[in-house]
């Protein structure tokens, strides 16, 4: 909940309102009750014009601000079409949950909402009412202007900073990295070993879909807690971000002893394991280490098609994938797996291994860049840093996606140079497979 609340532009907008009404209602009742108590030399800094021109000065505050809001809001929703269709539609995530975006809209309104709400209570004593004019608040609201036009220009300042691709894509990378510190620096697990089921057993219980959308989190302590309590082994084969469809199975679950289960135990664990893992409309990077990735291979592909031809981002992109892999190697991958007291295992989790999120990073920036030879080098260099991070037994996919680079790079027309200069880059890569880093004193 608390992550997809960070990615609405509602929420801090709607307390800022919130606060300003009650800021609205308050202040003036603390005007009345000060206003023939203020302190001479403050009252010199406080509003000192009578009904009248505090209600002139309020409309055109309150005015002023409603239409500065819809051109921030038009902005934003210009931005968001741009990053949609120029980039990648998985990048407007990035922007709903600016929290400088946010933070601006929510004072543009909030101002709005406390000009209005001071408005009302002041009088002119033309309706038999006496004269009131709530100074401090009239003040107050002449500060927030002042603060939303500051803002404005920073909101300007700040929305054409972003709108550039390396900022969005180091954005893209530093909610990655948060995600991999987050899930994978702390819980590390092995990557199988004896006793983890890979698969389950024939006459396993499926675990069914109830929501159709993507795989966006799942509860470990639930699912372990109803392991234990009917006495099985769950296993849950579906990645994080996975699209799933109501019916299909996501997982299954068999006893730890063998015995089978009873009605009412079979129907119950079924209940708890389906509602112990939620579902959503769009993929999040709560529990998926591999969707920014995702996002650095949309900026990739996106910048290889015919219609943007720009190849420089896509090897800027491919740069940020490559300092993710290398994190991403560093870190316990492969299947999650939580024990019960005695050291049982209870639950297996699916997660990517280093050949997954390899192919993610590679495979269509091979197949749509094979004709940029500035792109197969990059590659070339992804899998060089890669192979140096990497422990020897993680080395496989590396050498598979060597050779898919060769077969790429084969089956182009380059200019001698170009096929030259690719070769050595091969060549060292593999030295650095080898443990053997070769220092490039030509290029």
């Amino acid at each position: 909940m608390r992550d997809t609340l960070r990615a609405q532009l509602w929420p801090l907008p709607t307390l800022g309102v919130v606060l300003a009404v009650a800021a609205g209602v308050g202040l003036p009742r603390l005007d009345a009750w000060i206003q023939h108590n203020i302190p001479f030399w403050l009252k010199d800094y406080l509003f000192g014009g009578g009904a009248d021109a505090a209600r002139t000065v309020l409309e055109a505050i309150a005015g002023s601000l409603i239409s500065v809001t819809a051109l921030t809001f038009s902005l934003t929703v210009v931005t968001l079409q741009l990053a949609s269709s120029q980039f990648s539609p998985r990048l407007l995530r990035t922007f709903t949950a600016d929290r400088y975006v946010q933070a601006t809209l929510a004072l543009f309104l909030a101002t709005f909402a406390y000009a209005l709400t001071v408005l009302r209570t002041v009088r002119t004593g033309d309706d038999g009412q006496a004269m009131f004019v709530p100074q401090l608040s009239v003040t107050v609201a002449f500060l927030l202007t002042l603060a939303s036009v500051f803002g404005l220009v920073l909101f300007l300042s700040h929305l054409s900073r972003e709108i550039r691709v390396e900022t969005m894509m180091q954005s893209v990378h530093t909610a990655a990295e948060g995600t991999i510190h987050r899930l994978l620096s702390e819980r590390s697990p092995a990557a199988g070993g004896p006793g983890v089921p890979t698969e389950p057993p024939a006459d396993a219980l499926p675990l069914a879909v109830r929501k159709p959308g993507f795989l966006t989190a799942v509860d470990e302590e639930a699912l372990l807690e109803a392991a234990v309590e009917a006495g099985a082994v769950l296993l849950i084969d579906r990645l994080p971000g996975s699209s799933l469809n109501t019916g299909t199975p996501l997982g299954a679950a068999w006893p730890l002893t063998g015995e089978p289960f009873s009605h009412e135990v079979r129907t119950d664990l079924v209940r708890k394991a389906v509602e112990a893992v939620s579902t959503g409309a769009e993929r999040t990077e709560a529990q998926d280490v591999a969707f920014g990735l995702r996002q650095l291979t949309d900026i990739t592909a996106k910048a290889l098609s015919p219609g943007i031809n720009d190849p420089t981002t896509a090897v800027h992109a491919l740069s940020h994938s490559s300092a993710l892999l290398c994190e991403l190697a560093r870190r316990g991958l492969g299947p999650r797996v939580l024990h019960d007291d005695q050291r049982r295992v209870r639950v297996v989790l699916r997660r990517p291994d280093l050949a997954d999120l390899l192919d993610l990073a590679v495979a269509q920036p091979l197949r749509y860049g094979a004709a940029e030879p500035l792109v197969l080098n990059r590659v070339a260099m992804l899998l060089r840093e890669l192979a140096w991070n990497c422990a020897p037994d993680r080395h496989p996919p590396i050498v598979a996606a060597l050779g898919r680079l060769r077969s790429a790079a084969a089956a182009q027309d380059f200019h001698a140079t170009e096929h030259t200069r690719l070769t050595e880059l091969v060549q060292q890569a593999e030295e650095a497979l080898a443990g053997r880093w070769a220092y490039d004193r030509t290029h």
